[in-house]
Parts: structure tokens; sequence; C-alpha cells
């Protein structure tokens, strides 16, 4: 049941901002499933993802009044996602701080063909497996578009250690793709 006209999505938040339990119930049902795989990037499992989104939510609707229209309604509701999904990670995990990194040295490259060949859910997959401040800075970088002046503010470290840590996490993953593909087609590294 995805509703997509955005006259329809204005009525209700307009509704939303009425206190309308109807409308609240089919705008989470709208946009839930989007934003819970937001939430999968940040979380370790799914129950700490749906966590995540209930309290991405209950944000959302409190924060309803502060939506002024200017931009994409999903990409507003994303933004407090993401926000409430490293505010939750603070909370509930030790963050590990980086040193900065003046010099980032060069990365191995993988191989146009490798990337071609892989599936959405195997990138996932092995996006995953980064320890936890390279995910969230891969994440917030490469996937959501941050800048790294922006990564340090909300994730409470540097500049130069957002950087180090979007570099340290991008060679991880070349490394783990280049191991993946070599397994695949039986050759050793």
């Amino acid at each position: 049941m995805l509703l997509k006209p955005a006259y329809i999505i204005d009525e209700l938040i307009t509704r939303c901002k009425a206190g309308e339990r109807q409308a609240q119930e089919l705008l989470y049902k709208q946009f839930a499933a989007k934003m819970l795989g937001v939430c999968m990037r940040y979380a370790t499992d799914r129950m700490e993802a749906e966590d995540m989104l209930q309290n991405g939510f209950i944000k959302v609707f409190k924060k309803l009044e502060d939506y002024r229209g200017d931009g994409a309604f999903e990409g507003w509701v994303r933004r407090i996602m993401v926000h409430s999904a490293i505010e939750y990670y603070r909370k509930h995990h030790k963050m590990v701080q980086v040193m900065d990194v003046t010099e980032i040295g060069n990365e191995p490259s993988v191989n146009p063909t490798v990337m071609a060949n892989m599936g959405v859910k195997d990138l996932m997959n092995i996006i995953r497996q980064l320890s936890p401040g390279y995910k969230m800075v891969f994440n917030l970088y490469a996937i959501e578009g941050y800048s790294h002046r922006e990564i340090a503010g909300i994730v409470g470290i540097t500049e130069g250690a957002s950087k180090s840590q979007l570099s340290r996490a991008r060679a991880i993953l070349k490394d783990m793709v280049l191991k993946m593909e070599n397994k695949r087609y039986g050759y050793a590294r």
C-alpha cells in the first residue's frame, strides 16, 4: 500500500499534524520498509534496526511541525532516521576513536568486472562486516552523501578521522571483494 502522489503525502502530513492516529499509521506504512533499510546500515542486527526505526518515527512525528515542505518529505524522514540511528548506536555501543592519518596510502584496486558481477545484497553484506566506526563513516559518506565536516559533527570525531576511517573502510572493502572474487574463481590470495 504505497501512496506515491505528493498531494496524498501532503494530506497525510496535515492529518498527522492534527494528531490523527490513522494518518500516522498510513505515513508509517508508507516509509517504514525503506527506512528500515536505512537503519539496517547502522545496526548490528534486524532487532536493533527495528528499535532504531521506532525511535526514528517517534522523532518524525514529534518534529512534523518543523517540516516546511522545502524538499522531498522522504529525504527529510531519511535524515531524521540517520541521526536517530547514530544516536541509538552511540547510546548502546562503545564508539572507538580513530586517530587522524595525514598521509593515506594507495589502496588496492578492484577489477571493474568483479564489481559488475556483484549483487547489491553481496555488497551490503560486505559493508555490514566492517567494524562499527568504519561502517558508520562509510555509510554516511558513500551512501547518505554527507561531507567529512558533517560526519565529524554527527559522529563526534575530527574531519581527519572521518577521512581516515573512510579510506580504511574502502581499503578493507576492496580487500574483501577481492577475496570473495578469488574464492569464487578458486584463486589463492
